[in-house]
Order: structure tokens, then sequence, then C-alpha cells
């Protein structure tokens, strides 16, 4: 398998999937491929978002790639922030901002039932395969812990009492919806070839 550029620019997410693959197969940042873009993301689904940044790499480079979109879907905020998750407090970004927001619209919410929700899109050859992985887990009302990144801190998956940021890569990779959906893009992968 020749190597796949991995269509984003955020570390952490390029650490957790590298922990993932091991050496199954490698991947390329879009740094490392020397792409110095910012993908736009302006579609109201997570499939939509991931589909637009694979095919941007694609059509640019004409290599193999693949690309995320990962939301946040909170029940008793009818699935906020989800598509916007990244901008939720603001334009700027801040997993600080955004986590405030989040809380403080929960403040008086009982419900505090979410998920995470990774969709990635493949371009292998020219053609699009997705992939989906979900992490079912409580938004808490307060943060907890230092390590992770985005919502980490208040989020905590089923099954466990720690927030994914207590939890070191490894850990977190138990549950985790970027994982879910990387077994499937590694399955399809090793059964084309």
């Amino acid at each position: 398998m020749e190597k796949l550029i991995f269509a984003t620019n955020n570390q952490h997410k390029v650490d957790e999937i590298r922990v993932v693959l091991g050496n199954i197969f490698d991947i390329i940042t879009l740094g490392e491929a020397g792409i110095d873009i910012e993908i736009p993301e302006p579609h109201k689904t997570l499939e939509a978002n991931a589909t637009e940044k694979s095919f941007t790499i694609y059509k640019l480079t004409n290599n193999n790639c693949f690309s995320e979109d990962t939301g946040l879907e909170v029940d008793s905020l009818n699935g906020e922030p989800g598509v916007n998750s990244a901008r939720y407090g603001g334009d700027e970004r801040s997993f600080e901002a955004n986590i405030d927001k989040l809380l403080n619209k929960m403040q008086h919410s009982t419900n505090r039932f979410a998920r995470f929700r990774t969709v990635i899109s493949l371009i292998l050859n020219g053609e699009e395969t997705q992939f989906e992985g979900i992490c079912e887990g409580v938004i808490l009302k307060e943060r907890r812990g230092f390590n992770g990144f985005g919502y980490d801190p208040v989020f905590a998956p089923a099954g466990s009492l720690k927030t994914f940021a207590e939890m070191d890569i490894i850990e977190k990779n138990i549950f985790s919806h970027r994982k879910k959906a990387m077994i499937k893009l590694i399955n399809f992968l090793q059964n084309v070839n």
C-alpha cells in the first residue's frame, strides 16, 4: 500500500490515528506533503465536510488520501454543536470557548447524554468510501483532566468514570470514535489489496 495523505492540519488527530495504525500503513500529513492550506468546511453535515476535505486534497495532489470530520452531538441541545463543534464558541476555534459555551447552554439540563461521531472519507483511485465511528457518553458539569483536546475534559465515554482528558492516548483509543472509524478504514484497505 502506498502512503496515504491525511487531509488535516490537526496534529492531535494525527497522533491518535498513528497510534491506531501502528505499522499497518503509513500516513503523510498535509505539512509532510508540503501542503499549506486551510481546507473549508462549509457544509451542514460531517459527511459532506469530510468529502470536501478529501476531494480537495485528491484534486490538488492526485494521490490517494483520507480526511475526517468529527462532531460532538448533545441530546439535550438537539444535536449541537454537531458539525459546528470546532467553532462552537467562535471562529477562533478555542477549545476553552467551545467548552464554556457548551457548559453554559447545559447548566440546567438533566439529560447529559452525548456522542462523538467521526466520519472518514477515503479517496482511493478517485473513488470515495466513507466510514463512521461513534462513541456514546455523557457531558460532565465541569472540566476534568489535562490530556487530549477539544471537548475531552467534559466528555466521559460510556463504560468509564474518566473523561477523555483523564486518559492517555492508549486508554482513549479503547473507546474512541475516531479509532472505530479507522478500524473500518483499515479493514477496507486490507481487503482491497
